[in-house]
């Protein structure tokens, strides 16, 4: 029997992205969750890009009044590549002369790193309030030099040049098909099958992979039925990147803040509550999708144990037939002795012999607290 005792004890969490992955799963499973990676897409820099490399001497040999950042991975690829090509110094002095302008603390911290300062940032790291401040100001006549992330432009250059700037972009980084597509794939069935308790999203750009994906495979219905009931959550760093999800029409969430730790919370915070615990004469009793947490314990139990446990849950203490739990079995397990062999098991496993009553001639039933 596991001693976890934590939040997340027993949650199975499927984290969608690559970058800033570790991180990531370390926070969960420091609160006791089951962390796997299933990126839905991959990331590929240009440090070693010609075109990026050309780019960045035509930003020297003509300087930008506005420089964009966008991403702050993708602001310190870019001065990366500079450095590489030897170009670094050149490149910082044509900075530390232009207005820098970011898209979010991330960037701003990336500039930061690189010995300048942001004169204006985009606190809801969204490219429509970059955008709508620039206009507002006014940009007609003004070199533009925009970073821009994987996913495009965000149609940041048509409206700073349909406004009569001069723009210039920087394609820093690309994203391309998943590093693991079993992986992807797999943890998407796992998701529509009731086995996995989260999915995170970091990056607009991987949601929107993540539900082309489902819908490819015939899966939107079985996700959108859990994410609804609340037995699949479908977790977003902000509102960019929950917005493919959205459109989907899948339930999600999604923190007021934009960074990962209150993402983190959030995740803590949902399976926290209250809602998911039973209390029972042999302590609290919370079912996750392929675990049970009894007092704070993950439980050693079989598939066949958590399914008896969750349909005898759902009937809140009331008794339950063999007919009725054979049918919640495995099929190939199903009939009234392996349901009174697998309650053994349970028992024996759980080391609480009183959870589950047996109503003589009758059935069974989970052992509720008054």
């Amino acid at each position: 029997m596991s001693t976890v005792g934590e939040p997340l004890a027993g949650c199975v969490i499927v984290i969608t992205a690559d970058r800033r992955k570790r991180e990531l799963a370390a926070a969960l499973e420091r609160r006791g969750a089951t962390v796997h990676f299933a990126p839905a897409l991959s990331t590929i820099p240009h440090l070693d890009d010609a075109q990026l490399v050309l780019a960045t001497r035509a930003l020297i040999a003509n300087a930008p009044d506005i420089v964009v950042a966008t991403t702050g991975v993708g602001f310190r690829a870019w001065v990366e590549a500079a450095d590489a090509a030897g170009l670094a110094d050149d490149l910082l002095d044509v900075m530390r002369d232009a207005r820098l302008i970011a898209r979010g603390p991330k960037a701003r911290g990336a500039i930061q790193a690189a010995g300048l300062e942001a004169d204006w940032v985009a606190e809801s790291e969204t490219a429509k309030e970059l955008q709508d401040y620039l206009l507002a100001e006014g940009v007609a006549g003004s070199r533009i030099a925009v970073q821009h992330h994987g996913n495009g432009s965000d149609g940041l250059d048509e409206a700073f040049a349909a406004a009569g700037a001069d723009v210039q972009s920087l394609v820093v980084y690309g994203w391309g098909p998943p590093l693991d597509p079993e992986a992807h794939r797999a943890w998407i069935e796992s998701a529509a099958a009731g086995c996995c308790d989260a999915v995170l999203f970091t990056s607009a750009p991987g949601a929107q992979a993540w539900v082309d994906s489902v819908q490819e495979w015939g899966l939107a219905r079985d996700i959108a039925s859990k994410a609804a009931d609340g037995t699949l959550l479908l977790e977003s760093v902000g509102p960019v990147t929950a917005q493919p999800l959205i459109d989907a029409g899948f339930a999600t969430h999604f923190p007021d803040r934009w960074r990962l730790g209150a993402l983190v919370r959030e995740v803590v915070k949902y399976y926290g509550d209250e809602k998911w615990s039973i209390p029972t004469r042999e302590g609290e009793l919370t079912l996750r999708a392929s675990a049970a947490v009894l007092d704070g314990k993950v439980l050693p139990i079989s598939p066949s144990g958590l399914a008896i446990l969750k349909t005898l849950a759902k009937a809140n203490g009331s008794v339950v037939t063999r007919e009725q739990l054979a049918a919640a079995m495995p099929t190939e397990q199903s009939g009234s002795h392996a349901v009174e062999a697998a309650i053994n098991r349970l028992r024996e496993a759980s080391q609480a012999k009183a959870l589950v009553k047996t109503i003589v001639k009758r059935g069974y039933a989970l052992a509720v607290a008054p």
